[in-house]
């Protein structure tokens, strides 16, 4: 049995589905991206996401109950203005140069 619960648009290519069904003989529910790649051509579920067992679903439920919409509000304006991690990597780096490569 397979029943897909609802979608939600990760990107261009990439939504992120969440169905319930049966794999294995066990229910559960998987939450896994689809990919639609028209510069591959490629159409279908990826690798990545995961799979909550049924028997587990409650515990799952309550912790993403147990997120406030204000830290979580907090946390995306965080982001928004903070230097993307490779970037802040990049400044934090000396410039390699043709005078100075002796010194790595």
């Amino acid at each position: 049995m397979e029943k897909d619960i609802g979608r939600v648009k990760k990107n261009d290519n990439t939504d992120i589905i969440v169905r319930i069904d049966d794999f294995g003989g066990k229910a559960g529910v998987t939450i896994r991206e689809f990919v639609n790649d028209s510069r591959t051509g490629y159409k279908g579920f990826t690798k990545a996401g995961t799979r909550i067992p049924a028997e587990k679903f409650l515990e799952f439920r309550e912790l993403v109950n147990a997120i406030s919409l204000d830290e979580l509000k907090a946390a995306v304006d965080a982001a928004s203005t903070a230097k993307p991690a490779k970037q802040a990597r990049l400044d934090s780096k000396k410039d390699v140069s043709s005078e100075n490569i002796e010194d790595y």
